[in-house]
């Protein structure tokens, strides 16, 4: 059983910049791919970011891709999100997830459904 939980979010005006953190636990966390998920009001959750267990291989929704960067520290079992350049249109619960990883060439899944684990998400408000 894996333990998740996200940190990070905050009100951040449009242009700026955060930088979330989650926290593994109780598993083996350097044999998991990570993603990020984020669920705005009145909206479905959808796929941010996905980083597969050796940190090599990683996916990014077409909406973040060049704004965001996500990274894995196996020695300290977290993972980050780098957001850069945010709109308000990022607004968002955040949500932490994790798989069990496959071959090391393998991509992450941008499925929800394939995920195992899910912290209890971090608010992320971009708003001037």
């Amino acid at each position: 059983q894996v333990q998740l939980v996200e940190s990070g979010g905050g009100l951040v005006l449009p242009g700026g910049s955060l930088r979330l953190s989650c926290a593994a636990s109780g598993g083996t966390f350097g044999s998991y791919d990570m993603g990020w998920f984020r669920q705005a009001i009145g909206k479905e959750r959808e796929f941010v970011a996905g980083i597969n267990w050796t940190g090599g291989r990683t996916r990014y929704a077409e909406s973040v891709k060049g704004r965001f960067t996500i990274a894995r520290d196996n020695a300290k079992n977290t993972v980050h999100l780098r957001m850069n350049s945010l709109k308000p249109e990022d607004t968002a619960v955040y949500y932490c997830a994790a798989e069990g990883g496959g071959s090391r060439w393998q991509l992450p899944s941008d499925r929800s459904g394939n995920y195992d684990y899910w912290g209890q998400g971090t608010q992320v408000t971009v708003s001037s």
